[in-house]
């Protein structure tokens, strides 16, 4: 009799555990993988990290090299300064995550890592990176096809040599990024801020390029066949060496635009 009241308050105390969601929670490597969980400056490089419920965690500095992050919510992370050179992250959630450089308070020494950029090579095929803070960033051949960027925060970020096939980066602030033989090819940058974005040999054949800003930016060489340009402001962009096939540049602004001619044009080029 008494040992199956034992089971079954055994049974309840589980069921209750399960309820609650504590018993989701593990650890790897010393860290606590729940959400809300502070594992700042943890080594989890190669870590199987697979669905783990992150949201609003502080993760700042953390190896994440190698990880498995795939399909991973780190919605309003902080994963400043974060190694994820390597990390799997497609399909994650990240929308609001920080992952630009990590300022300590005030009085408390900067450590050697956070005084660069974090380097960052993810594979975030397909991730959901809306609103995320990218902002001087290294995203230096990362995996970006069909991620959605809108209105994430990537200006001075590098992503030489990047993949963003069909990436939504709509409202995106890119400034003084460098976009340089990234793959654009159908990526959508509606309203977007490219104002002084290095583009030079970028594919953007078929991009989506409405209303998006291109003051001073130059995309010498870029591949723009079939890149829809409607409502564009090219003020002052080098255009030189590009290649225009099809597409549509009604409404483009032009004011001291360099053709890829060459020629210094108002008009259109």
């Amino acid at each position: 009799m008494m040992r199956s009241l034992l089971r079954v308050l055994i049974v309840a105390v589980s069921a209750c555990v399960l309820v609650s969601g504590v018993a989701e929670a593990r650890t790897v490597k010393g860290c606590v993988i729940k959400h809300h969980t502070s594992c700042h400056h943890k080594d989890l490089h190669e870590a199987d990290l697979r669905g783990a419920v992150l949201h609003h965690s502080v993760l700042h500095h953390m190896n994440l090299r190698h990880a498995n992050l795939r399909g991973a919510d780190l919605r309003y992370a902080d994963l400043r300064g974060a190694d994820l050179r390597g990390a799997d992250l497609r399909g994650a959630n990240l929308k609001g995550a920080k992952l630009n450089n990590y300022t300590p308070k005030q009085g408390r020494a900067v450590p050697a890592q956070a005084q660069a950029a974090p380097s960052c090579n993810p594979n975030c095929s397909g991730a959901d990176l809306r609103g995320a803070n990218f902002t001087g960033a290294n995203l230096t051949g990362a995996n970006l096809a069909y991620a959605n960027l809108l209105g994430a925060q990537m200006a001075g970020a590098n992503l030489t040599g990047a993949n963003l096939t069909n990436a939504d980066l709509g409202g995106a602030n890119l400034t003084d990024a460098n976009l340089s033989r990234t793959n654009l090819t159908y990526a959508s940058f509606v309203s977007a801020n490219l104002t002084n974005t290095n583009l030079t040999s970028a594919n953007l054949s078929y991009a989506w390029l409405v209303s998006a800003n291109l003051t001073y930016a130059y995309p010498l060489s870029a591949n723009f066949t079939g890149a829809w340009l409607v409502s564009a402001n090219l003020t002052y962009a080098n255009l030189t060496g590009a290649i225009f096939s099809g597409g549509n540049r009604f409404g483009a602004t032009w004011f001291y635009a360099t053709c890829p001619n060459g020629t210094v044009t108002s008009t259109s080029c």
